[in-house]
């Protein structure tokens, strides 16, 4: 029979950590905010809050290996990557190039600071819940990217506690399809076990980027945003090291 271990409980080194990392994600906080509000043009915000996340995570002890930078297309392109914890944001914003706007639930708006500094890097916000808006949200979506921006999405929509990879939302994918440019999938390792869902107790540990290649136009699968999807995360899957939670019984 096997004998199930119980999970370690937090110590003082813990906790001590924890405060540690969001004392410190205040400080580059702070900065970052400056910048979104005060510096004039939409490129010159986007690279100096890029430059406190980065300085956050070094600050923070997070070691991150970022492998794959090459695969970004030099134009526009659609990112599309796992979601596993609230850092998630925080970890594209740093290592992605700073022309990419950020596809993020509509909530976000409202949550004091975050939604004011999102805005003020041109992110772009989706309703995931009323279909009207919804509808109008995905539009727009696939006009941005008809115009000429690169777009960066969690398809998951959300994440969750349990590790895996769940089903993806089809806007990233109807967005590149009407647009005919390449959707990159991006994998990122580590986040769920720093900060995971339903704590606020930041753990010590560093993090993997993985950039996969480009799906370009002329595939096959951009038949159709569901064939496009599939594909998209079959490729995360198998550097992903966490289960399928679509096909999971």
């Amino acid at each position: 029979m096997t004998v199930t271990q119980p999970e370690a409980r937090p110590g003082p080194i813990d906790y001590l950590y924890a405060c540690f990392a969001w004392t410190t994600f205040i400080l580059c906080l702070i900065p970052a905010l400056l910048s979104a509000t005060i510096l004039p043009g939409l490129d010159r915000r986007r690279h100096w809050v890029s430059v406190f996340a980065r300085l956050f995570f070094r600050l923070a002890g997070i070691r991150v290996t970022v492998r794959g930078l090459e695969n970004l297309p030099t134009e526009h392109c659609v990112v599309v990557a796992n979601h596993a914890s609230y850092l998630d944001g925080p970890i594209l914003q740093a290592w992605l190039p700073p022309r990419f706007s950020y596809v993020i639930k509509s909530e976000m708006q409202k949550v004091p600071l975050a939604g004011f500094m999102l805005n003020r890097i041109g992110s772009r916000f989706v309703e995931r819940f009323a279909a009207s808006a919804s509808a109008r949200d995905a539009r727009t979506l696939m006009r941005a990217a008809n115009n000429g921006e690169a777009l960066a999405f969690f398809p998951e929509g959300t994440f969750r506690l349990e590790p895996g990879l769940g089903r993806f939302r089809p806007g990233a994918f109807l967005s590149a399809i009407k647009s005919s440019i390449p959707v990159v999938p991006v994998v990122i390792h580590g986040s769920r076990k720093i900060l995971p869902s339903g704590t606020l107790l930041a753990s010590r540990g560093d993090l993997e980027i993985d950039i996969l290649e480009p799906i370009g136009p002329e595939q096959p699968a951009f038949a159709r945003a569901r064939e496009l999807s599939n594909l998209a995360r079959e490729r995360i899957l198998m550097v992903l090291d966490e289960p399928d939670l679509e096909t999971a019984v």
